[in-house]
């Protein structure tokens, strides 16, 4: 079985045993970031360095010419990735016998957010999140499909994989976050990520609602999320406190938005790309989540891309709802948290991926080679081995 790992540029450059080392654990494929959010992260065995702190998202390539002129445009990484960081990662990865994969996020910016104010998703209390583009707003979209198609179609790549290709929300690693004091669940996430910026606003009003009201209603309806008495369950929570007939007007909305997002971007990057390349979504199989891994219909998901990557680090079963949907071609990544420190269970890895495959996984993500332990990336290549 395919099996990949994610890295960062600054994981491979300025150490030259990194490539052989991530090519030794028995991986095929690199998938490497050429664009990617702010983060503050540990680098264990690098030469020169212990943490790389990407203060702020960028692509970790020099910008285009497209960008010129335009108010939206992706930021130069600083010192952490100077130059090609991208580039000259993917030709030490590549000359180490490995297939590199662009790794391309995209609906998450903070900076964007700080800078231009107006892009970001705004709750139903007025509070915008910098860090969520709003994925409605024309010029936001017109961004996040030019992004897509030039972090993701880098000189070598065989494919990309996409994430925050969708609505972002409430829910964000962030510096000192302070938001877990409240358990939401599905519901309160739901209604905390409901935008209400113009766009937003002109959305709800195309379908029949009066976005004052809605808020207001959303409002009430996180009353109970407040007092600690939010209902458990999934879609179902979110209509016992909004009502079904809002909840499912406002599902639609986004639901809507959100495909058309992932229909064009997919089309562009795929008219930007060679012959073979391959293009796959980070996803969650229920359309109302939010997040790294967007959510999607699975059926139109697999229409438009190459395939998945799921997020399988509570066990298999969010691959079933694609499972059901694929076709032959169909790639079902199921992706695996490798980082002991992070809650990964790089020691069962081989029994979770042969339970990966009995729900329809055909290939195997790993988060991640950079971030690792030595004796962690041991018992991933042992796991490896014995999946053969």
């Amino acid at each position: 079985m395919k099996a990949s790992t994610f890295v960062y540029p600054w994981d491979v450059n300025g150490d030259p045993e990194s490539a052989a080392r991530i090519a030794g654990l028995g991986v095929r494929q690199a998938t490497l970031a050429s664009a990617y959010h702010s983060t503050r992260a540990l680098t264990p065995r690098h030469p020169r360095h212990r943490i790389v702190t990407a203060r702020h998202a960028a692509v970790l390539y020099p910008p285009g010419p497209r960008w010129e002129g335009r108010r939206l445009r992706p930021y130069a990484a600083g010192d952490w990735a100077p130059g090609d960081a991208y580039g000259e990662a993917a030709a030490s990865l590549a000359e180490a016998g490995l297939d590199v994969h662009t790794w391309v996020v995209l609906a998450h910016n903070s900076r964007m957010g700080d800078e231009f104010p107006d892009t970001s998703v705004v709750n139903a209390y007025g509070d915008r999140y910098p860090w969520a583009p709003c994925i409605a707003q024309p010029d936001t979209r017109a961004y996040l499909v030019d992004l897509a198609v030039e972090a993701a179609v880098r000189p070598g790549a065989g494919g990309t994989e996409l994430e925050s290709l969708g609505w972002y929300g409430l829910v964000h690693l962030h510096a000192h976050d302070k938001t877990a004091g409240v358990e939401l669940g599905d519901a309160g996430q739901y209604l905390m990520s409901l935008c209400f910026c113009p766009s937003c606003r002109d959305g709800y009003t195309q379908r029949g609602l009066a976005p004052d009201e809605l808020a207001a209603s959303v409002r009430r309806a996180l009353e109970p999320v407040w007092r600690g008495e939010a209902p458990t369950g999934a879609w179902e929570a979110v209509e016992k406190l909004l009502g079904a007939e809002l909840a499912t007007a406002t599902r639609a909305w986004r639901d809507s938005v959100a495909r058309s997002l992932q229909t064009e971007a997919v089309a562009a990057v795929r008219a930007a790309a060679p012959d073979g390349f391959q293009i796959l979504l980070h996803a969650d199989p229920a359309s109302y989540h939010v997040g790294a891994n967007v959510g999607v219909d699975p059926a139109h998901i697999l229409s438009v891309a190459d395939g998945v990557v799921v997020p399988c680090a509570g066990g298999p079963e969010l691959l079933t709802p694609f499972a059901e949907q694929a076709v032959e071609r169909s790639v079902l990544a199921a992706n695996f948290p490798v980082v002991s420190g992070m809650g990964g269970s790089p020691g069962t890895l081989a029994e979770d991926v042969a339970r990966a495959v009995e729900r329809g996984a055909t290939e195997v993500r790993l988060y991640h080679a950079g971030l690792a332990s030595d004796e962690d990336l041991s018992l991933v290549a042992d796991a490896l081995a014995r999946l053969g």
